[in-house]
């Protein structure tokens, strides 16, 4: 189970071992042990242009997610591609009082659940199952470790 993993950001370095961990976790608990998945960090610019473009949104968002077996073709073990933006992250960690680290994993779990066809956007009770999964979720992980290191240490 291949988790790749870019970032576009350069004020922050990413512990990659660990979220590749963490994302194995997740595709392990939602019984996707043998994807491939995709995940990519990004800034608020590059989100924006993202939601514009597939959801026709012009503003940032927190994740994005695009699933790679809802088209046609043959099967495929790549499960999708998950899109976070790190500082609209940040911002919501801030709003939740808990670690940006916290937030980012909330959101990894988030974008992996719509891959495996969870829409919150359907409706109130979609809402409450993928949250309540979502929840569950987080609870499988456990202690999350460091995650994100800021290159400027005047930063956080």
């Amino acid at each position: 189970m291949p988790v790749v993993i870019g970032m576009r950001l350069t004020r922050w370095t990413l512990r990659r071992g660990a979220l590749t961990k963490i994302a194995a976790h997740i595709l392990h608990a939602v019984d996707e042990s043998d994807a491939f998945l995709s995940l990519e960090l990004v800034g608020d610019g590059r989100m924006r242009r993202l939601n514009r473009r597939f959801r026709h949104r012009d503003k940032t968002t927190d994740v994005l997610a695009f699933a790679t077996r809802e088209g046609p073709g043959p099967p495929s073990h790549l499960l999708g591609d998950i899109v976070i933006s790190l500082p609209q992250a940040f911002r919501q960690a801030r709003e939740h009082q808990q670690p940006a680290e916290h937030e980012l994993v909330i959101l990894l779990i988030h974008g992996v659940l719509h891959l495996c066809g969870y829409d919150h956007e359907r409706g109130e009770g979609e809402a409450r199952r993928m949250a309540r999964r979502e929840r569950a979720l987080l609870r499988r992980i456990g202690a999350i470790p460091q995650l994100l290191v800021p290159l400027d240490s005047d930063r956080v």
